[in-house]
């Protein structure tokens, strides 16, 4: 019998266990980087398993370390986010959240629901473990950074060694049909940064615009220029995404006001392209300042890079999810996608690999409310796969890595 030849039953009767934990994390969400009840909830969820526990200095994250009674030198992360989002909830989910504001758009609730799911099963197979497991339990994902943080107070060493690989999954509530996993080699996510404006002018009378310096007038301008320079100063085949989403000025019609401003998101999927964006931006808002006669402030902040998975860890993904659930389960990803993930911080550090699963409940999954919507809405069902999959890929990734380690001369590339 094989280590992992009873998972399958195993996952099954966890299912009702990891569906109560996922129903009590959505009712009481928490946001950014310190999340103690969630932190407290999951701490009792894990105990009894014989986990080496460590709790974050800086944000309330979880890092558990299981001991593989095989243990060749050699360590894989498994990894779930935490944190909820700023979002009033109006899914009409028995189990909505009771927090006024928040809310688990984006299934971190079952993300943490799996990956406590993974590490029962796998502390029960820690004899035959051909090394040791990190279980990553991350706050802040959403736009604070929480992996960096994570990073910084030693989560990649939490083992001893450095982790040798890494794995990361993502349900969705649309895309993806339910059940269905899928991930891509090589740039799977975008970077994203930030674009902050501020421009003053001289504030006025409306009637009366050529007395003034009108930075409502600038700062339209500049937003149109800033689209139609990414699509003229860039290589289709890397492209660049600028989506303003905020802009500010002015408090009545006949008032020309002083200063005007607006913020977008910039998305990339090279780093080259990265660091070439920031100037031009800079240019484009300085040089339409120069035409109105007015001044600009332009803060270009970078935040996360992008999620570049290891083609070898991809495959190895894929190999593994089509063996356990059947080659119709597994979707190879066409395209790399424009949303950004702090995971990204991990695989620049170690090879691995992220992959979504999707949970929408609707057979018309395409159309269904997307992550980060009010309206979003999971499958509880999948986490079982999830578990599964967190667990298969551990246990495969500690085999192939001890083989390795003891055969040097047999070692398979994963660069």
């Amino acid at each position: 019998m094989t280590i992992s030849s009873t998972l399958h039953s195993d996952v099954a009767e966890l299912g009702p266990e990891m569906t109560a934990l996922r129903h009590r994390l959505h009712r009481a969400p928490e946001i950014g980087l310190q999340l103690p009840w969630t932190q407290e909830a999951l701490l009792e969820a894990l105990s009894g398993l014989g986990l080496e526990i460590t709790l974050g200095e800086s944000v309330t994250s979880i890092t558990g370390v299981l001991r593989g009674g095989r243990s060749t030198g050699t360590a894989v992360l498994l990894r779930a986010d935490m944190d909820a989002l700023p979002v009033q909830e109006r899914s009409g989910e028995p189990f909505t959240s009771e927090i006024d504001g928040a809310m688990h758009a984006c299934g971190h609730d079952l993300h943490m629901a799996m990956l406590v799911g993974a590490a029962r099963l796998l502390s029960e197979r820690r004899a035959d473990l051909a090394g040791d497991i990190v279980f990553m339990f991350q706050p802040g994902e959403e736009g604070w950074d929480g992996a960096g943080a994570m990073i910084s107070e030693g989560v990649l060493t939490a083992a001893g060694p450095h982790v040798s690989a890494a794995y990361g999954m993502h349900v969705r509530s649309n895309k993806t049909p339910n059940g269905i996993f899928t991930t891509r080699g090589n740039t799977m996510m975008s970077s994203s940064s930030k674009l902050k404006v501020v421009v003053r002018g001289r504030g006025g009378h409306g009637s009366s615009p050529h007395l003034g310096r009108d930075p409502i007038a600038a700062a339209a301008e500049m937003i149109t220029s800033l689209q139609t320079m990414v699509t003229r100063r860039f290589d289709i085949f890397d492209p660049v995404v600028v989506t303003v989403g905020a802009v500010a000025g002015g408090i009545a019609s006949n008032v020309i006001p002083d200063t005007a401003n607006f913020q977008a998101t910039v998305r990339t999927f090279s780093a080259a392209t990265g660091d070439a964006i920031g100037p031009l931006l800079t240019a484009v808002c300085e040089g339409v300042a120069l035409a109105h006669g007015v001044e600009v402030d332009v803060e270009y902040l970078r935040e996360y890079p992008a999620t570049v998975n290891d083609p070898f860890h991809a495959g190895f993904v894929a190999d593994v999810v089509t063996e356990v659930f059947g080659e119709d389960e597994f979707l190879p990803m066409e395209f790399p996608e424009p949303g950004s993930e702090d995971f990204s911080r991990v695989l620049q550090a170690v090879p691995g690999s992220y992959m979504m699963l999707g949970a929408s409940i609707s057979e018309d999954f395409a159309n269904a409310p997307s992550n980060h919507s009010p309206l979003a809405r999971f499958d509880d069902r999948v986490m079982t796969r999830g578990a599964l999959l967190h667990a298969e890929l551990a246990i495969r990734s500690l085999e192939r890595l001890g083989a390795q380690t003891v055969d040097p001369e047999n070692r398979r590339s994963s660069s």
